[in-house]
């Protein structure tokens, strides 16, 4: 069984913000695969499916993002998954230009406060993670604007492929490997 997890915050006026890209890749696997997204439970929003002969339970953390490891450390608790080869967790990156996809098995929180909580929460850095590009704040802003703000023009198309594409990683990931699925989309 595979526990994948976008980052994002809860509430509508989060939604589709460079913050929330973790949770629009959820909506688009969880669409093309017919997972209904509506239990609540271990401070989530969690669909239960089947990705191509694979269990996977879909997550949308409703903690906000800067908290996000309490969410997945209680799933990983009650599911006995190994964080190690069961968990995928898809986010923002602003070092990334948008609509790019970099795919990891393990690293460094990079910045990211969710990842750093998650990092915390689990004990550990390893952990499989597609990091979905947002593009690099323009010079001035303030970073909380910026990665809350939404996506305009030419960028809300990249992203609707960003979003696919990292939904299709997730498939090469489940059905192949994750490094078929780094040399595939890194």
């Amino acid at each position: 069984m595979y526990i994948i997890a976008g980052l994002g915050n809860p509430t509508k006026e989060y939604e589709h913000t460079r913050h929330n890209v973790g949770f629009d890749t959820i909506d688009v696997i969880a669409d093309r695969f017919g997972i209904g997204m509506g239990e609540k439970k271990h401070k989530a929003i969690i669909g239960k499916g089947h990705i191509e002969g694979n269990k996977v339970i879909l997550v949308k953390p409703q903690t906000y993002m800067n908290l996000s490891g309490e969410s997945l450390r209680e799933i990983v608790d009650y599911y006995k998954i190994d964080e190690e080869s069961e968990l995928i967790v898809i986010y923002d990156d602003i070092s990334l230009a948008p609509g790019k996809l970099r795919i990891r098995k393990k690293g460094s929180a990079g910045g990211h406060n969710g990842i750093k909580n998650i990092i915390a929460q689990l004990g550990t850095q390893n952990f499989y993670r597609i990091k979905v590009g947002v593009g690099e704040k323009p010079k001035g802003w303030d970073l909380a604007d910026y990665v809350l703000g939404h996506f305009k023009g030419e960028e809300k198309k990249l992203m609707e492929e960003a979003f696919s594409n990292a939904a299709d990683a997730v498939v090469t990931i489940l059905n192949e490997d994750i490094d078929v699925a780094m040399n595939k989309y890194n």
